[in-house]
């Protein structure tokens, strides 16, 4: 008998909590096998694709192409030990057998079964393994237990609404806001089933039909979170909802049990721009309450005015802050362009501003005459072989000059106050893309000669030319290399790659007017800068290592020394 898994997205590892689905690879009704990539996401760092522990036949696919994920969010069901023949054939038997099943768990209150995979599944096992999935079944879960909705349902009585309809809307679903509410909660389970929230916005007029009558929410309408658990994984969505006056507590989400995604928060903060000049003072999350009812937006009590209630709600410091946020978001929702901060470009906002907050940079600039260098680089080149880049070279340059200044290749430990000087360099090197800045990451670069350096450079530029570096290639460097000079500049102050302790900038090489042999002669010139973090080492140890440099570039010669 075939089975029905669920397969979820997995952790892709280095602390991804969402991806974006890029592309499907598989479609309903198709056959997998074991480890078969079935769809391509794009995270923060890289495009991965990602392969399905579970071979048979696509059942589901959860979320179109272009929608953000969180991990754990399912992905797909697979139907294991079942041909399309047999699928096709039972369809409409697994109809009736789901909606006998759904009126069960009414009649019993409303409990939902547990999710996962039968016991007979448990034991299938992938031999691919990302973080979080593969050789190993997942841990059946709990089940769950709703509270009695009757003594919500008595509560929200006695707050000031429709008693009589609120006691009969408990039994038989009736009530002045029963429709929306039911509508809103039909719409959620529709959206959890198709795994997207498309269909929340029905629900969102709905309640805005309501507002205007004056109706408050029915019994079918979902509760505050109170003082439990909210249902957020993603840091990112705290944040935003946090930096726009967005409570997490009244909104219930489109995601797998009720799971709130960044889609949620954000039509909330929509919600709240378009009746911030009719609500007033609100916050942000006052305003969602009074439009985005399908997001579990809710009304402070029965039968409270809208304005009353979000005004009130306001005079807390709390959504004192959310107001401000909210009309900061109404005066610019009418001109201009969002761009949501996510993928790439969220990664490397988050990671720049963190880098601001907690290290506190200094920098230090030299010109050198880099005509030395681009001679013996034609020298190289001239003598066969692969061909040396000029980033090679700098690449050689900083390994050589941090085994003389150990303290740049090192990481702060604020918990346990301690430098950490690293045994080991692994050289990033900054790189634009299509997708935006990325920063590949030349794993032992201490250990390898010019000719390795030139050849693993050209390889992971390659790939983040066509954005196949995995993430494994984009973490751990202790050290970047910033070569601003192609984009045709001479200088600039770089911020510090999080958590690193310095970088190093090369402008262009122009020619330009220098003191040559105590005569002016037009040189090769170039602008080097070093940002480097206060707390690892004084300005004697970077100025060093900036001289170092700079005598290499001038004097290639002085790395013979260390060959």
């Amino acid at each position: 008998m075939a089975q029905v898994l669920e397969f979820k997205l997995p952790d892709l590892g280095e602390g991804l909590t969402e991806a974006e689905i890029t592309r499907w690879l598989v479609r309903v009704g198709d056959v997998v096998e074991v480890d078969q990539p079935v769809v391509e996401v794009e995270t923060a760092k890289a495009m991965v694709e990602v392969p399905c522990p579970y071979g048979g036949v696509v059942t589901a696919r959860f979320g179109e192409e272009g929608t953000e994920l969180p991990v754990g969010a399912p992905l797909l069901t697979v139907a294991v030990g079942a041909s399309v023949a047999d699928l096709e054939s039972g369809a409409a038997d697994s109809g009736t057998r789901a909606g006998a099943s759904a009126d069960g768990a009414s009649e019993a209150g409303g409990a939902p079964q547990a999710g996962g995979a039968p016991e007979g599944g448990r034991d299938e096992a992938s031999g691919n393994v990302l973080v979080g999935y593969g050789t190993a079944a997942a841990p059946a879960r709990r089940r769950r237990v709703r509270p009695a909705r009757e003594g919500a349902s008595a509560a929200a009585g006695q707050s000031g609404g429709s008693g009589a309809d609120t006691a009969s809307g408990a039994g038989a679903g009736a009530g002045s806001g029963a429709g929306s509410a039911d509508a809103g909660v039909g719409l959620r389970a529709a959206s959890r089933a198709e795994g997207s929230a498309a269909t929340v916005t029905a629900g969102a007029a709905d309640t805005a039909a309501a507002a205007e009558t004056g109706a408050g929410p029915g019994p079918g309408a979902a509760p505050a979170h109170g003082d439990g658990p909210v249902p957020v994984i993603s840091p990112l969505v705290r944040k935003l909802a946090r930096e726009n006056g967005v409570d997490l507590r009244e909104l219930v989400g489109s995601g797998p049990d009720g799971l709130i995604l960044r889609a949620d928060v954000e039509y909330a903060m929509r919600a709240s721009a378009a009746v911030a000049p009719v609500a007033g003072p609100a916050s942000a999350s006052a305003a969602a309450r009074a439009v985005a009812s399908g997001i579990g937006a809710t009304f402070g009590s029965p039968g409270t005015g809208v304005a009353e209630g979000a005004a009130a709600r306001a005079q807390t410091p709390a959504d004192a802050r959310g107001a401000v946020g909210g009309a900061r978001s109404a005066a610019v929702s009418g001109s201009g362009t969002r761009i949501p901060l996510r993928g790439v470009r969220g990664a490397v906002a988050d990671k720049l501003a963190r880098s601001r907050r907690e290290i506190p940079d200094a920098t230090c600039w030299v010109d050198a005459d880099a005509t030395e260098l681009m001679v013996a680089r034609r020298a190289m080149n001239a003598a066969g072989g692969p061909k040396v880049s000029l980033l090679a070279l700098l690449a050689r340059v900083c390994t050589a000059a941090l085994a003389r200044y150990p303290e740049l290749n090192s990481t702060v430990d604020m918990e346990a106050r301690e430098i950490v000087r690293l045994d080991e360099v692994h050289l990033g090197f900054a790189a634009q893309t299509d997708r935006g800045l990325v920063v590949p990451v030349v794993k032992g670069a201490h250990a390898r000669d010019t000719e390795s350096l030139s050849a693993e450079l050209a390889r992971l530029s390659d790939a983040a030319r066509t954005g196949t570096l995995t993430p494994g290639e984009l973490t751990g460097s202790t050290f970047t290399l910033n070569n601003y000079g192609v984009f045709g500049v001479d200088g600039s102050t770089p911020i510090i790659n999080h958590p690193e302790a310095a970088m190093l900038g090369v402008g262009r090489i122009v020619p330009k007017p220098w003191v040559h042999q105590g005569e002016l002669a037009v040189r090769q010139v170039v602008q080097l800068s070093l940002t480097f973090d206060h707390r690892v080492c004084d300005g004697g140890t970077a100025g060093g290592f900036l001289r170092f440099v700079a005598d290499c570039v001038e004097q290639p010669a002085v790395l013979l020394r260390s060959v």
